[in-house]
């Protein structure tokens, strides 16, 4: 848990009441009920130890990612399998976006590693662009760290360019971690795991948190075909990190095919009405592929919404962004409406004060 700590990330809905969480990008039906049934049904077991191997978990995984079980870890969620990364590999120095998801820096910091960003432009939608190619090529990390789509931003790294950089980082020795745990709920995202077997320095995260809303849960795995990196990244948890309920729910997420589907069709539809509707307010509003929106406000705009029972996601910390930054979860119709009501309320009173 953290202790005396500021918690950098959304879903903090614990300290003061919530009645609507956009902060965390979960899916918008939340949970399927083969999942919880699943959970139920494992209950009786959990007075024993967890399948240190993770047996069925991995098995599943396999046929459901059509690779090899050998290529797959599991952790307690994407952030353990994230550290345990950076902590097994130990790099010297690393390179990311900015904006990006904050972990990744975090981990790295943790081992000692001087981070370099590469600035993302507002004019240009925060989009990854080939004008990337000569900056990978003049820096040469150790390690590269991209967000498929990455996050907050919503953009999608379109498969071409992604193979580009995969053929970069091969040539001057530098390891790709492509995190891919929105990939499932986004718009024309292509995976780099048909790649993994000719890039041993290929990883890929994967987690259930997003696509099953089982955020509770804690369950991730990655994809690579190294496995002397997964040995060791193995090495630095706890054997039993991957509890027996979780176990239980990933294995029956991997079966709720037409949950992703329906998922899928819904988040463009409610994506579109959202930007459509924070535009309308003259917001500045990123175009996404994701099911979340990063846009510009008022910069009190969190704790406005926040008096009304509403959270959302203050993009304060990351690099490359700042007070008055904000991103939200696309969520149901209803939801949806509520939260715009409520910023439109939160505006009208700013213009009459």
């Amino acid at each position: 848990m953290l202790y005396h700590t500021t918690n950098l990330h959304g879903g903090d809905v614990y300290d003061g009441e919530i009645q609507l969480d956009f902060s965390a990008n979960t899916n918008p039906y939340g949970t399927p009920q083969g999942v919880l049934d699943a959970i139920t049904a494992a209950l009786p077991r959990v007075r024993q130890y967890p399948d240190p191997y993770c047996r069925e978990l991995v098995k599943t995984i396999s046929e459901f990612e059509s690779a090899p079980k050998d290529w797959i870890l599991c952790g307690s969620g994407a952030a353990e399998l994230i550290y345990s990364y950076c902590e097994a590999l130990r790099p010297g120095r690393a390179m990311e976006l900015a904006p990006t998801f904050s972990e990744y820096s975090l981990a790295l910091e943790r081992v000692g590693c001087q981070v370099e960003r590469y600035s993302l432009k507002k004019e240009n939608y925060f989009s990854l662009t080939e004008d990337f190619l000569p900056a990978l090529e003049r820096s040469r990390p150790d390690v590269l760290f991209l967000c498929n789509p990455n996050n907050p931003t919503g953009q999608v790294i379109g498969l071409p360019l992604l193979e580009k950089i995969l053929d970069v980082c091969e040539e001057q020795g530098t390891c790709l971690f492509v995190d891919e745990c929105f990939l499932d709920l986004s718009d024309d995202g292509v995976s780099l795991k048909s790649h993994l077997g000719e890039h041993p320095n290929l990883f890929i995260l994967k987690a259930f948190t997003k696509s099953y809303g089982m955020a509770g849960v804690r369950l991730g795995y990655c994809l690579c075909a190294q496995g002397q990196l997964l040995e060791e990244m193995s090495h630095t948890v706890q054997p039993w990190n991957v509890s027996t309920l979780a176990q239980s729910a990933g294995v029956a997420a991997l079966h709720e095919r037409a949950f992703l589907q329906r998922t899928r069709a819904l988040i463009p539809v409610e994506r579109q009405w959202l930007q459509s509707q924070l535009e309308a307010l003259g917001f500045w509003v990123c175009p996404s592929k994701a099911n979340y929106l990063l846009f510009q406000g008022s910069q009190d705009l969190w704790e406005q919404l926040r008096k009304q029972g509403i959270a959302i996601r203050s993009c304060g910390n990351y690099h490359g962004l700042g007070t008055g930054w904000y991103r939200i979860a696309v969520r149901l119709h209803g939801e949806n409406e509520c939260l715009i009501r409520a910023m439109k309320e939160v505006c009208t009173w700013q213009k009459i004060s």
